[in-house]
Order: structure tokens, then C-alpha cells, then sequence
């Protein structure tokens, strides 16, 4: 893997550090439902999908 793709990996890594902080988490921290589940289940549910779907375009697009 080269340099570059290592690089948007950390740069994945790190918004990823600070999408799940506490801070941030507690703003969906909410009594609003999705699909009867709480809101804050749903954002790290969903930021879970997305930066494992992200990580694999990541790898198998430059996997060399």
C-alpha cells in the first residue's frame, strides 16, 4: 500500500477519533426515534457502516 493511501487512512482514523467523542456524541444524545431506536444508537450505528464501507473502498481500490 503506498504512502498516500496509508495517509487517508489515519485522516479516517482521526475523523473518526473525533466523530465518536463524547461531545460530539451527546449532540444526537436526544429523545428523538429512528425507527424506534434512540438517536445517539443510530449516529454510531451509522458512522460504524460508513467508515467500514469507506475503509474497504480504501484498501480494495488500492490494494497493491
Amino acid at each position: 500500500m503506498k504512502k498516500r493511501h496509508e495517509q487517508k487512512l489515519i485522516i479516517l482514523s482521526i475523523g473518526l477519533m473525533i466523530a465518536f467523542s463524547i461531545p460530539v456524541s451527546l449532540l444526537f444524545n436526544s429523545d428523538r426515534e429512528v425507527l424506534g431506536y434512540p438517536m445517539i444508537l443510530v449516529y454510531i450505528f451509522v458512522l460504524w457502516m460508513i467508515s467500514i464501507i469507506i475503509s474497504f473502498v480504501i484498501i480494495k481500490k488500492y490494494d497493491e
